[in-house]
């Protein structure tokens, strides 16, 4: 009987030799415009993460008690109760993300798998606008929310596993920064919109359809610019050694490919379980930056937009530039920095809160400076650890650890917030618990000496 396991490398090699990867083989410079294709897909599905999950359409309507008509309820208990939905989709992600991951990797359509996933995050974002200011109304409009969470990340998935087609081991970290700061950039201009929108009084309309049209917005925005991808980037061609199974039986590869990586590979397995818990943090700190605004410092909607303006911009900002120093010094030194900075900047703002909304002006942009960083410096780290010809396969552990551990944040923070009395601040100390937590764990993994920092190794 043939074993449906990839050929992971040799158990005597080391880790250093484990991180030779597919980046080596692409001497070639990737042409220019495939990179800022591939970066667009970023800029046309960041509206979701902004504009309706972090600072409008979650936060300012459907976490709104009094607009949904809902007596005996508060903000917070919305807030907390999202938060549980949302964990919820997350085990979903969990359960199915990493083996859909591993047949797509094995079938070479992950392009086309991603313009399937995408095309269901359009629809279900545009499927908000049926969500009614009603009190029936509310769970609909969180599981929508948690649907189109769920989609986003299987969709994120495919598209971080592109980055080995799109960049060079000397230009990994600009690449990877690129695309992350492009989707700041169009998280910026729809935001911008948005408060054009309301400062011009919703041209006539109430505010409640005023904004559930932003998630109509949303979702063709989504639509026209996603398209850049899938005209200029190729194809993946199908993992050399990765036979196609049977659904049920890709989790058994699934639990053997990670047997194999704890015995081969130690250090690689270490990252993929350091990087689950802290990515996740840092998922929590914008999934719910707006809620905290709004409930916590009190941000009318004007602020709050206002807010995640200047947030995305500096975000954009960092992100772009850590990629230089991504590639001169190696992400290890961007992730640490980065994850200090947010719990160090996390427990001043949760510390200072009865200071007003001057504190979360100075700790929110100072902790969306930091974000950014982290997470595009892992993505690129990842890249560059992946064995050759196994670059797909390392993606897909990446996802499965991810996915795995993606319901800590939002459970945590609606626990939190419930254990405290229904006190919304309390939730920031479950997201600083789990970088906390990331942060050591990280600590602790042994990498290749091409991501420990060192300048030389990852110059052309």
């Amino acid at each position: 009987m043939t074993d449906p396991r990839p050929n992971l490398p040799n158990p005597t090699a080391t880790v250093d030799e484990l991180g030779v990867s597919g980046l080596e083989l692409q001497k070639e410079p990737v042409p220019r415009k495939r990179v800022i294709a591939w970066a667009f897909w970023d800029w046309a599905a960041q509206p979701y993460n902004t504009v309706i999950l972090s600072f409008v359409w979650a936060p300012l309507y459907l976490q709104d008690a009094e607009l949904f008509g809902m007596p005996g309820q508060t903000d917070d208990d919305l807030s907390g109760q999202m938060g549980l939905i949302i964990g919820l989709g997350a085990l979903i992600i969990a359960l199915v993300a990493p083996v859909l991951g591993q047949r797509n990797d094995a079938a070479g359509n992950r392009k086309k798998w991603l313009g399937i996933w995408t095309g269901l995050l359009i629809v279900a974002t545009g499927a908000l606008f049926f969500v009614e200011p009603a009190p029936g109304y509310f769970l609909f409009g969180a599981i929508l929310i948690a649907f189109a969470s769920v989609i986003s990340e299987i969709a994120a998935v495919n598209y971080y596993a592109m980055l080995t087609q799109v960049s060079t081991r000397s230009t990994v970290g600009r690449v990877s920064g690129l695309g992350w700061g492009f989707g700041y950039l169009g998280g910026i201009i729809m935001l911008t919109l948005v408060i054009a929108w309301q400062l011009s009084g919703w041209s006539g309309l109430d505010q409640s359809t005023g904004l559930r049209l932003v998630a109509v917005g949303c979702a063709v925005w989504t639509l026209v610019f996603c398209i850049p991808l899938f005209l200029a980037v190729p194809e993946a061609a199908p993992a050399a050694g990765r036979p196609r199974v049977n659904f049920f039986r890709s989790y058994v590869v699934l639990f053997q490919d990670i047997r194999q990586l704890w015995r081969e590979a130690r250090g690689i397995f270490w990252f993929l379980l350091a990087s689950a818990v802290y990515r996740d943090g840092l998922a929590g700190i914008f999934t719910f930056a707006g809620s905290i605004a709004a409930i916590t410092f009190g941000f009318d909607f004007f602020g709050v937009v206002i807010f995640g303006v200047v947030a995305n911009v500096v975000a954009g900002i960092s992100t772009i530039i850590s990629g230089r120093f991504d590639d001169a010094f190696g992400p290890k030194r961007v992730i640490v920095f980065a994850l200090t900075g947010l719990v160090i900047v996390g427990i001043l703002v949760f510390s200072l809160r009865d200071l007003g909304p001057a504190v979360f002006w100075a700790g929110g942009l100072t902790l969306a400076a930091f974000v950014g960083p982290a997470q595009t410096a892992s993505r690129s780290l990842l890249t560059r650890i992946a064995p050759a010809g196994r670059e797909g396969e390392i993606f897909g552990l990446y996802a499965t650890t991810g996915r795995a551990t993606s319901f800590f944040s939002p459970l945590l923070w609606g626990a939190f917030i419930a254990l405290s009395g229904g006190v919304q601040a309390w939730g920031i100390v479950g997201i600083l618990l789990i970088l906390a937590v990331g942060l050591v764990l990280f600590l602790f993994v042994k990498l290749p000496q091409q991501v420990q920092g060192a300048a030389g190794a990852t110059k052309a």
